[in-house]
């Protein structure tokens, strides 16, 4: 009996380094997806939030479906785009997949006499 409870206290010691063994591997694998492809995608979600959020008038954009247009208009979470002379289409603001051109921000106090 005691010979019984003697080997069991060696195989449950022998467990512990085991069981830090058979992690290690998961958690490896955990941290090398967490850097190679959720952190990337965070990364290119806040850019889109950010690019969502800059858009204005005269932007030359790309909608999610692949249509190429100037924004004519930006209200809320929509975005008029004109696609060709009077052909104008409303879309979500998140649809925006890329801005081609940024227009520059027109000068506040510039006086049209210089």
């Amino acid at each position: 009996m005691l010979m019984l409870t003697a080997s069991a206290g060696v195989l449950a010691a022998a467990a512990g380094p085991n069981l830090f063994v058979q992690l290690a591997p998961l958690v490896l694998i955990f941290v090398v997806f967490y850097f190679l492809l959720i952190r990337p995608q965070q990364q290119r979600l806040k850019a889109h939030r950010e690019m969502v959020t800059n858009l204005r008038r005269g932007d030359v954009v790309v909608t999610g479906g692949g249509l190429i247009g100037k924004i004519t208009r930006v209200a809320g979470d929509e975005a008029t785009v004109e696609l060709a002379e009077n052909v104008r289409v409303k879309v979500l603001k998140a649809t925006i997949s890329e801005v081609r051109a940024k227009t520059e921000p027109a000068p506040a106090n510039d006086p049209e006499g210089d």
